[in-house]
């Protein structure tokens, strides 16, 4: 088993001033990791990992109950990408600049897709994949990160 430390760090200096925090979260157990880089084609959708609750019944599925942390990280230098985070009968997107990341803390009740303006807090649903299309006319790659206990 090991400990997985994840950093935060924010720097800016405003007016002379030196702004920001850094917050570190450390989760214990670790057992397993999956790591990969994929290029994700334009004009297409990229499934980059699934999830299912048994493993072994998806071809390279991750165990959605032992994770414990996920990543996804745009490596492009210049173009957007959009990705889905697609739970058992909803799904979410966000858009993901150049060099930055999305971070979950897990996988397991861990989305839900509402319309409108007020959120009703409703029961959260297990992460079933990851999909990724580019937001322009060119190729990008992806990092994937997945902690597992």
């Amino acid at each position: 088993m090991a400990d997985l430390v994840t950093t935060l760090s924010e720097s800016v200096t405003l007016n002379g001033s030196l702004r920001g925090s850094t917050n570190s979260v450390t989760t214990t157990g670790i057992n397993d990791v999956f790591e990969r880089i994929v290029l994700c084609t334009q004009g297409q959708q990229t499934t980059v990992c699934s999830f299912a609750a048994s493993p072994y019944t998806s071809v390279g599925a991750i165990d959605v109950d032992r994770t414990k942390y996920f990543r996804i990280t745009n490596l492009s230098t210049t173009e957007n990408i959009e990705v889905a985070f697609v739970g058992t009968s909803n799904l979410y997107t966000v858009l993901v600049t150049p060099g930055n990341s999305h971070v979950l803390s897990k996988a397991e009740a861990v989305l839900i897709g509402e319309t409108g303006t007020t959120p009703s807090f409703p029961t959260l649903e297990n992460l079933s994949k990851v999909t990724v299309e580019t937001a322009s006319t060119t190729d990008a790659r992806v990092e994937v990160f997945v902690g597992l206990e």
